[in-house]
């Protein structure tokens, strides 16, 4: 299989929270094949004109237990923002039934856009 370098993104962020934020990556169905993906970068851009807070939050295909916040209510100032995997890279995964879903919040709604750059298909 090849490799593909891509790009996802979600702008005027909500402020829902948990498995209810907003989707911005879900690993893709192949079947019923395993597929891994690597997220290479998340950043948080606050596009209001004042400070915000953000969090990214992991939704594991394995179930409630293993969901885990990347980052919870961290601040990205006015007009700024905020690289949440700073030369780290991070492993998501699905089953071909159930995939892990990156999803994102904000504190104050629709001041917030998301991207996540990703190699799928590894």
């Amino acid at each position: 299989m090849a490799n593909d370098f891509k790009r996802y993104t979600k702008t005027n962020v909500t402020t829902s929270t948990g498995t209810s934020a907003d989707a911005v990556y879900t690993v893709p169905s192949t079947g019923s094949v395993a597929m891994e993906s690597v997220i290479i970068g998340i950043y948080l851009s606050n596009t209001g004109s004042t400070g915000v807070t953000g969090s990214v939050f992991l939704d594991a295909g394995t179930g409630t237990g293993d969901d885990v916040y990347l980052v919870k209510d961290a601040t990205v100032p006015a007009g700024s923002s905020l690289e949440v995997i700073s030369g780290g890279k991070l492993v998501v995964q699905g089953n071909g039934t159930v995939n892990d879903i990156v999803r994102v919040s904000c504190g104050t709604a629709t001041s917030l856009d998301a991207t996540v750059s990703v190699l799928e298909d590894v």
